[in-house]
């Protein structure tokens, strides 16, 4: 478990990595905007920081440099302003990462632990390292590193969005996990009614796949969970 800093402005979106990152067994502190973040960086260390660029107030470039005058705690800028420049701005600021908008979740952790894995001290790699690689469901597997999945020990193909769904399910079993959830958890952009096709289609497949191994209930009107297990 290592200790994150989250600084995001669009609470729906602060609140999805927040719960993402928890469920990764990560310890998260939430920030609204640079002046907050700042005050919280001067109280408390962290392991890792998350960092939103269009911020109210301060900007995230401003609120980098003055974490830089106080802190060697490592950066990933997460943000939608993708050009070179930006790019280029951030590393230079001596950045970890910089990952654009949208990015699902899956490649998102993947990426904070790599950079977690390159800078923090080997007891918290120890931890890091002895929570769950595998989740397991009546005879389903999900190798979260290799990025696999198996029933009966026998290996299924899957698409990276069939993964992360599947994923998202493994991870709360017996919770139901709304379309919603998955659209702006895994897509990244807010939720429409007319958005429910796509995730029915990707559901439709993974039970296909799954075959007699599949465990998924439709909870109608809202979304899907992993039926209790007998």
């Amino acid at each position: 478990m290592a200790k994150i800093l989250v600084v995001e402005d669009n609470h729906d979106y602060q609140e999805l990595l927040q719960t993402f990152l928890e469920n990764a067994h990560h310890d998260i502190t939430a920030a609204n905007d640079g002046t907050a973040a700042l005050e919280i960086i001067r109280i408390h260390s962290f392991d890792l920081i998350l960092l939103d660029l269009m911020l109210p107030g301060i900007d995230g470039f401003d609120v980098c440099a003055e974490i830089r005058n106080i802190s060697d705690t490592p950066v990933i800028m997460l943000t939608a302003l993708d050009s070179e420049a930006y790019q280029m701005r951030g590393y230079g600021l001596q950045i970890d990462d910089y990952i654009t908008k949208p990015v699902s979740m899956a490649l998102l952790l993947q990426k904070v632990e790599a950079v977690l894995r390159r800078t923090m001290s080997p007891t918290l790699q120890d931890m890091v390292q002895n929570t769950p690689e595998i989740l397991h469901y009546a005879e389903i597997s999900l190798d979260l590193k290799a990025h696999t999945v198996c029933v009966a020990d026998k290996p299924i193909d899957f698409t990276l969005r069939e993964f992360e769904i599947l994923q998202e399910l493994m991870q709360t079993p017996g919770t139901v996990v709304t379309r919603k959830t998955l659209i702006e958890k895994l897509w990244g952009y807010d939720f429409s009614i007319s958005d429910t096709r796509i995730v029915d289609t990707h559901m439709k497949n993974i039970r296909r796949k799954l075959g007699a191994a599949d465990c998924i209930e439709t909870v109608r009107g809202v979304g899907y969970k992993l039926r209790n297990r007998r």
